[in-house]
């Protein structure tokens, strides 16, 4: 029975909408367009209006909750949008789930998820920073060199336990290294190449991306044949791109300098004993000095202390790998041995593995708990001491800011006009005769400088001002003498340098206590002063103060530490605390989980399962056929990579792509064979594993979004003190994707003409022999017939399928 592709549902209302929300729902660029043409405004970051009270202090009426549209909220958003319209209904949510067309995503997800604890368990143990130390040491200070061992190292790391462990790792050591690095500029050479390598690494074994799953699965690929399809464009790629990098894309001294200067730890630095960076504030203050002084020598030593006196495990790393090995060896073994009827789920190995790191890892941190749980005490003690005596110096810096600016204002509004006159003696003359000013020429040469008369001062709130006191400059001397006298008759003044701290002789009540509030900073700052941070004092009154500034960081930290009422959420933030401090190994794997993935996983899946019901994805499937009716399987090669590519940064990850992909690729089976035209074996399979080359590669290509190893990957280098714009992850990934895709594309062109053949791909014999026998059979049992003529029914119907007359292959197979 002939399968029909019907695609007469696009005209409807709810197909429409269906397409409208698949696009809005994965494209991350509509957002940035419109910003960009400033129809919506910039997103900003959440956290900015995160504020509890207004601007008088007070506590707000109401709390404002903010809700995140992201890649795991939107994809599920849609989908119950779709729910709520009748777009959908219960098949396409159990297909997008349980699974249909050899695409199981709950089979996917729990083997990914799974293999995954295994993989950051085992970074979790501090193997991939001591070997990417140990590399770092082999290369020495040559800089081409080193940047061929991290190469290498992080291609044969990626390949075997995927690209998240070298995310996770790799980043911040490449991030540590380059920081502290005298004659490396920018960091950009060496975290490009490393984001860009693991993800080509990935695109060797099935269970190194969670694409490669998705992929495997919809087209019935066991896992050695993908490995032995994907290994030579994949390794060719890896070499070809090396020296591109190198000597074209990075050719800068200041990027990748042929001699490294590094800084050197001390002897007693380096046998200082690593601390498990699992446990919270492990580094103590450390840490706290290291985010605050990225920049400067003092904290670029403590990210030195952080990668040349790296932590290990040597148990869980060995363990570790032992059950990775094993695990990867079983799934191979196990899955190419199995029959294409009645295989067992890949995750029956994964799983049981999985228990035994985490049962391996939970004993480690009960055995370990007491050192864990006190190194954890001591060092949040310090951190919060630390926190504490920052905040009150900043308190009062802003006190001591607020109140300079108190005064500022203040001797702005009582300052009285003055009138400069050039000598005394020009003085004395212009004022001869006159009786309403008063000149003294003293024997030492000194001025005596005199305020207006009350008639003539500037009145202050109706009343004159006070009489401000005299002050006697000398010629002789740079010293300043102040007398308070009288008001005078006459308005005669001289501008005299330091006149502005000069204030009326009786001050008010505002002025004393800006005065006391001043002393009251100055006894403060005094007891942090830098003598105070070395642990000496300047001088016995400091000692007497410290009590006073240390009872005022008490006081803070006993605030810090105050708690209310117990609430739901205090108590799992408790519960995760103590997690953290009597299990750091476990805490630490579990967090890092892509757990995210898996409801962004199952909605795409239901997404692209809508397109499916409403008829856009056999018109995805048509196009995609003319595409290469015109274009033969060169075109196909080509127009797969380039286009799985491109929807990477706009489907919504590559993950989405290969969803969506796969489902389009099944549906041009479909139409192959409603119309009786077979598809080739060489291009169907060059389809599918240029496919494969494109969501792996497509990850560095020019959005962050374009798989979620990217948004995890601009995290940590933020984390680190590196910001890398959109702009300028897309201009430096470019010429990388580029020339990766041709390599690639080239490779698996003269792959697939030298393996494959122009037999159709649904009929061929091999596929097809289990069939032919049971057909045999089924003659030779029923009608028993004689051999000769089973086998001629058997080699009628095949060709009667076939079309093509391959009777005789297939009683050869």
């Amino acid at each position: 029975m002939q399968e029909v592709v019907d695609t007469s549902q696009i005209k409807n209302a709810r197909s429409i909408v269906t397409l409208i929300v698949f696009i809005l729902t994965t494209s991350n660029a509509v957002l940035d367009a419109l910003s960009a043409l400033r129809v919506i405004s910039p997103r900003q970051d959440c956290s900015q209006h995160d504020h509890k009270d207004d601007r008088n202090g007070k506590i707000k009426p109401f709390l404002r909750l903010n809700f995140p549209i992201n890649f795991v909220t939107a994809p599920l958003i849609a989908d119950l949008f779709l729910l709520a319209i009748l777009a959908i209904g219960r098949q396409e949510v159990h297909d997008g789930t349980i699974g249909a067309n050899n695409i199981n995503p709950l089979d996917i997800m729990i083997f990914f998820i799974t293999l995954a604890y295994i993989a950051i368990s085992i970074d979790a143990s501090g193997l991939i920073r001591y070997l990417a130390f140990k590399v770092l040491q082999k290369g020495g200070k040559v800089g081409h060199r080193l940047f061929l061992y991290l190469y290498v190292f992080f291609f044969g790391l990626g390949s075997f336990i995927g690209n998240d462990p070298i995310i996770l790792s790799g980043t911040a050591f490449l991030a540590y290294m380059t920081r502290v690095s005298s004659n490396i500029i920018h960091p950009r050479a060496w975290i490009h190449t490393q984001f860009a390598v693991a993800n080509i690494a990935s695109a060797i074994l099935v269970s190194s991306n969670p694409t490669n799953l998705v992929l495997a699965g919809a087209f019935k690929i066991k896992f050695v044949d993908y490995t032995a399809n994907m290994i030579v464009p994949v390794v060719v790629t890896a070499i070809v791109l090396f020296p591109f990098l190198l000597y074209i894309v990075f050719a800068d001294e200041s990027l990748i300098p042929l001699s490294i200067k590094m800084h050197e730890l001390s002897e007693e630095e380096k046998a200082k004993k690593p601390v498990n960076p699992n446990i919270p504030h492990a580094r103590g203050n450390d840490a706290e000095l290291e985010n605050d002084l990225a920049d400067n020598e003092q904290g670029k030593h403590l990210s030195l202390e952080e990668i040349m006196n790296p932590f290990l495990d040597k148990g869980g790393a060995a363990f570790g790998a032992v059950v990775m090995a094993a695990t990867l060896i079983t799934v191979l073994a196990l899955n190419a041995a199995s029959q294409s009827k009645g295989e067992h789920p890949v995750f029956w190995v994964t799983l049981p593995a999985a228990v035994v790191m985490f049962c391996w890892d939970v004993s480690f941190g009960w055995y370990h708990r007491h050192e864990t749980r006190e190194i954890a005490h001591r060092r949040r003690r310090e951190v919060e001491l630390t926190r504490a005596e920052r905040a009150i110096r900043e308190e009062d810096e802003m006190k001591r800011a607020s109140l300079e600016q108190k005064e500022r204002d203040a001797k702005a509004a009582y300052e009285p006009a003055l009138t400069l006159t050039h000598s005394p003696e020009a003085l004395l003359q212009s004022q001869s005769g006159a009786t309403s000013s008063k000149i003294n020429i003293k024997a030492t040469n000194e001025i005596t400088l005199a305020t207006d008369s009350p008639s003539t001062r500037p009145q202050y709130l109706g009343s004159p001002l006070p009489p401000t006191p005299t002050l006697l400059a000398s010629e002789n001397s740079d010293s300043l003498t102040l007398e308070s006298n009288p008001p005078l008759e006459s308005s005669v003044s001289m501008l005299v340098p330091g006149y502005d701290q000069l204030q009326n002789s009786r001050p008010s009540s505002n002025a004393i206590s800006t005065l006391d509030e001043k002393q009251e900073l100055a006894r403060a700052d005094s007891s942090y002063s830098p003598q105070r941070q070395l642990g000496t004092t300047s001088s016995g009154e400091m000692d007497e103060k410290k009590p006073t500034f240390s009872a005022r960081i008490s006081r803070e930290v006993a605030l810090r530490q105050e708690r209310g009422r117990p609430t739901l959420v205090s108590l799992v933030a408790n519960a995760y605390r103590w997690s953290q401090e009597t299990f750091p190994t476990v805490t630490a794997v579990v967090a890092h989980l892509p757990l995210a993935l898996v409801p962004f996983a199952f909605s795409m899946f239901v997404l692209v399962q809508a397109l499916l019901t409403n008829g856009w994805i056999p018109v995805f499937a048509y196009g995609w056929d003319h595409w290469v009716t015109k274009t033969g399987t060169v075109g196909s090669i080509g127009g797969m990579g380039f286009l799985s590519v491109i929807l990477c940064n706009f489907a919504g990850t590559n993950i989405g792509t290969t969803i969506l992909l796969s489902r389009v690729i099944q549906e041009w089976q479909k139409i192959h064979r409603s119309n009786g035209i077979p598809i080739t074996d060489r291009t169907f399979w060059a389809t599918v594993y240029s496919m494969a080359l494109g969501v792996n590669y497509g990850a560095f290509s020019t959005a962050f979004s374009a798989s979620l190893a990217g948004l995890l990957w601009r995290d940590i280098l933020a984390r680190k003190h590196i910001r890398v714009r959109g702009l300028d992850f897309a201009r430096v990934n470019l010429p990388i994707i580029a020339i990766s895709m041709a390599v690639g594309c080239a490779v698996l062109v003269g792959e697939v003409y030298i393996m494959r053949d122009s037999s159709p791909y649904d009929l061929r014999p091999r596929q097809l022999s289990s069939l032919i026998q049971r057909l045999i059979f089924n003659a030779d049992s029923t009608t028993k017939l004689s051999k000769r003529e089973a086998r001629s029914s058997g080699r009628t119907a095949l060709a009667t399928v076939t079309g093509a007359g391959k009777g005789e292959d297939a009683e050869d197979q």
